[in-house]
């Protein structure tokens, strides 16, 4: 039943982005007269199609991981003379250029109308108030200390744990200076520190953490919440809302202590005693072992957390008028525009592992995850998706609209269009190299299974 799940929020998520990305292109491509043939969501034979008026044919494919809009075009085959002016090879470089750019536009637009939505709703944050900070580490070097609510990091503002991670990620591998505005803890005013060229790991990059930074939380009691099926603890008689007081005669404060006894028992019987409505009880129970990303033999039981509320002093609210939300959305959409930059910059400087690329799997088991949390997570989840989508999609790489403007820019400017031999070469060029990146972050994705 949840791979079922997984697949439809998959379907869901592309079905969204492409149909918005797709509607830029076929938009733009009306207004200049061009003659569309067919509008299609997914590739491969179409499971269902209609036609409008104009002659063009709607489908919903089977393959449902990308999208097309087929235009009338000189290339594919002989125009009768009365459509000539209506194909996509008639029209003006600087045409041909909107028209391609459209798709990515179209995703930046629908991020900022996203983040407006939000905006405007409003959202619950839990505030970036530190918790602790790591010795040796760069936060300590700033002066970062418990207690402390950040609000600014570098000029810019911060409301969330998630916009701390974004603007620590820019600054991953660099030197010079990072300044926080803080209130609360030991005061309010502005920490400034050398970040000293601070790197992130390879495979699980943690900006936070490797910063030296330990988010404040409220303390987590050992109270199971899901109890996974066909799991140790299920196996054992373990259920949702007990509570673990000790693990072989050692009491158990929280739920960090808890999960370090099981993660270090992996087929090893241990002595659970638990309290279930008021009364004390002991049972044995074997935790499966696993292997972990890093090689390490674990212990699992199979359990989940039962998640404490955080308290009101931790957390924002946060809501704009309809005027006021706009700014706040183009700057969202910005920040998310300027993170997946800086996101391959540092690919290709070796500062974030390739290992982080991603592929449908996992793109599928977040938006699974995202659907499940609720409608915050789920557009926030969109909106940065589709704005990823229209970045790589501008990059100059043959097969992408990217590949095509600089095609079209470079016939304008030379006025006459790039040779076929070369654009035949591009393409083979393009074609591999998404091809590698796809299967690429496929086999990211199996691994991380």
């Amino acid at each position: 039943m949840q791979i079922i799940e997984t697949i439809l929020s998959l379907v869901l998520t592309l079905g969204i982005l492409v149909t918005i990305h797709e509607y830029g292109h076929f938009w733009v491509a009306r207004r200049f007269g061009v003659k569309v043939l067919r509008f299609s969501v997914g590739f491969g034979k179409p499971l269902w199609s209609w036609y409008d008026r104009h002659g063009t044919e709607f489908a919903v494919a089977a393959i449902p991981l990308g999208g097309y809009v087929k235009m009338l075009d000189a290339r594919e085959g002989p125009v009768s003379p009365e459509l000539v002016d209506q194909a996509f090879t008639s029209k003006s470089p600087y045409q041909r250029i909107a028209i391609a750019a459209a798709g990515p536009a179209a995703n930046f637009i629908f991020a900022i109308a996203a983040y407006w939505l939000l905006a405007v709703v409003g959202v619950t944050t839990v505030a970036p108030i530190v918790g602790s900070v790591t010795p040796g580490s760069v936060a300590e070097r700033v002066g970062l200390a418990p207690g402390m609510e950040l609000t600014e990091v570098d000029g810019h503002g911060v409301s969330s744990w998630r916009s701390v991670n974004m603007r620590l990620l820019e600054r991953a591998g660099e030197h010079g200076t990072v300044s926080f505005a803080i209130t609360g803890g030991q005061g309010q005013g502005l920490l400034q520190g050398e970040l000293g060229g601070w790197s992130l790991s390879t495979d699980t990059p943690d900006p936070l953490g490797e910063f030296g930074i330990v988010p404040n939380r409220p303390a987590i009691p050992p109270l199971l919440g899901v109890i996974s099926a066909g799991g140790r603890a299920s196996a054992a008689g373990l259920q949702s809302g007990d509570r673990i007081i000790a693990v072989d005669g050692d009491p158990v404060e929280d739920w960090f202590g808890l999960v370090e006894h099981i993660r270090k028992s992996p087929e090893q019987s241990l002595v659970l005693r638990f309290e279930r409505e008021g009364a004390e009880r002991i049972l044995n129970i074997v935790p499966a072992a696993k292997t972990a990303d890093d090689g390490e033999t674990i212990g699992l039981i199979g359990a989940g957390v039962q998640v404490p509320e955080w308290p009101e002093s931790s957390l924002r609210e946060i809501s704009y008028g309809p005027l006021a939300a706009f700014p706040v959305a183009v700057e969202e959409t910005w920040a998310d525009t300027r993170l997946t930059l800086v996101a391959i910059k540092k690919m290709l400087t070796g500062l974030l592992s390739p290992s982080n690329l991603s592929g449908p799997i996992t793109i599928a088991l977040v938006a699974e995850a995202s659907v499940s949390s609720g409608f915050e997570d789920f557009v926030r989840f969109l909106a940065y998706l589709s704005v990823s989508l229209g970045v790589l999609n501008l990059l100059p790489v043959p097969v992408l609209d990217g590949g095509h403007i600089l095609y079209y820019t470079i016939e304008a400017i030379r006025r006459k269009p790039v040779s076929e031999q070369v654009q035949a070469i591009g393409l083979r060029i393009g074609m591999a190299l998404i091809l590698t990146l796809m299967v690429f972050a496929l086999y990211n994705d199996l691994m991380r299974l």
